[in-house]
C-alpha cells in the first residue's frame, strides 16, 4: 500500500475506533513527537493507548494528505463535545507499510490571535 493510503487508513481506523487495525500501521518502535506538548511517545502500544484512552466525545475529518515518496503531510480536524476543535497538521514516514515516526502539531483555531499591526495584510480565515 502506498504512503499516503497508510495515513489516510491510519486516520480511518482511529476515527472508527479499531484499535487493533491501527496497531497493524505502526511500526513496533515507531515515535511519534507532540512538540506543542513538548511529548515524545516511543512504541506502538503507547501511541495506540494514548487514543484509546482520550475521553470520547472526537470525531476526525481528514482535511488534506499530501504525500512525497514515504513521508506524508496530513491535516485534520478534531472537532470534540466539551474540548472544542482541535486542529493537527501531522508529518509521518512510511517505510515498508508501516508508520515509522511522526510529529504532530495540534491546536486549537484561533487560540493565536492575529496582532493588530497585520490588519493591513491579511484576512480572517
Amino acid at each position: 500500500m502506498e504512503s499516503a493510503k497508510i495515513v489516510r487508513e491510519l486516520w480511518d481506523r482511529m476515527q472508527a475506533r479499531d484499535w487493533v487495525g491501527l496497531g497493524g500501521l505502526l511500526a513496533e518502535d515507531v515515535v511519534v513527537e507532540w512538540p506543542v506538548s513538548a511529548e515524545r511517545i516511543v512504541g506502538r502500544d503507547n501511541y495506540v493507548r494514548i487514543n484509546a484512552e482520550y475521553p470520547e466525545g472526537w470525531s476526525i475529518d481528514v482535511l488534506r494528505i499530501v504525500a512525497d515518496g514515504e513521508r506524508v503531510a496530513s491535516e485534520v480536524e478534531v472537532p470534540h463535545d466539551t474540548m472544542g476543535l482541535h486542529r493537527v497538521a501531522s508529518f509521518w514516514t512510511v517505510r515498508d507499510g508501516r508508520v515509522v515516526d511522526g510529529r504532530e502539531y495540534w491546536t486549537c483555531p484561533g487560540s493565536d490571535p492575529s496582532p493588530q499591526w497585520r490588519a493591513g495584510y491579511v484576512r480572517p480565515l
